[in-house]
């Protein structure tokens, strides 16, 4: 897809940064599972940060069943926005100063998931997301804990991404400035695992948590 779904998914500035095709954007939502949900409460603006992840072509993210964010944005349109900084672009000119990023913002109806088998179904695959097979390794979820966790999912139908990448870009005239130009590289980095100390001395780690990584 060249065109951007919808007017309000059109990337007006830096345009020529837009991506709308769902490779890209199904690949930035897959690589960060750190999102931040935009939404209207008491007349007021406000952005909450929660996890999110992808099951074809709808997003979805969880919260307190009591909680604000997702009281208020139950059945209302929502803003939820992944990014993903690559590194630091240092121009010539404070103006021209950059970072390189991968970025998606989706807009929609936040649906409440209310049938139990598909909430329970969609908090399964959420974890094991993160560690394949975890899910069954764990104490499985109480009534109460599955009762105060609430999800809401939206489609994809409305997304647009934002991808920016290489060297500076500068003014003609200021490549014969005398200052260092270039790009610092950045990147999520993942250590090793450290053991609870409460852990029971026969517990192994399972080789899931040693490959564990991100997208």
């Amino acid at each position: 897809m060249t065109e951007a779904p919808s007017a309000r998914t059109k990337v007006n500035r830096y345009r020529w940064l837009a991506k709308y095709d769902v490779d890209t954007v199904y690949g930035i939502l897959d690589a960060m599972p750190l999102c931040h949900v935009a939404y209207v409460h008491e007349g007021k603006p406000v952005v909450t940060p929660t996890l999110q992840w992808r099951d074809g072509d709808r997003i979805y993210w969880h919260g307190a069943a009591g909680g604000r964010m997702m009281n208020t944005t139950q059945g209302h349109e929502v803003c939820l926005c992944v990014s993903i900084l690559d590194g630091l672009v240092m121009a010539r000119s404070a103006f021209n100063f950059n970072v390189n990023h991968r970025s998606v913002m989706v807009f929609g109806i936040a649906h409440p998931v209310t049938d139990p088998d598909e909430k329970y179904r969609q908090l399964k695959r959420f974890v094991d997301g993160f560690v394949p097979g975890q899910w069954d390794r764990l104490r499985p979820p109480t009534p109460n804990e599955l009762g105060v966790t609430a999800l809401h999912s939206m489609s994809l139908t409305e997304a647009s991404a934002k991808v920016r990448a290489g060297p500076p870009e500068d003014n003609d005239d200021d490549y014969n400035f005398a200052v260092w130009a270039g790009t610092l590289p950045i990147q999520l980095q993942i250590g090793a695992p450290i053991p609870d100390p409460r852990n029971l001395p026969d517990v192994e780690m399972p080789a899931e948590v040693q490959d564990f990584k991100i997208g």
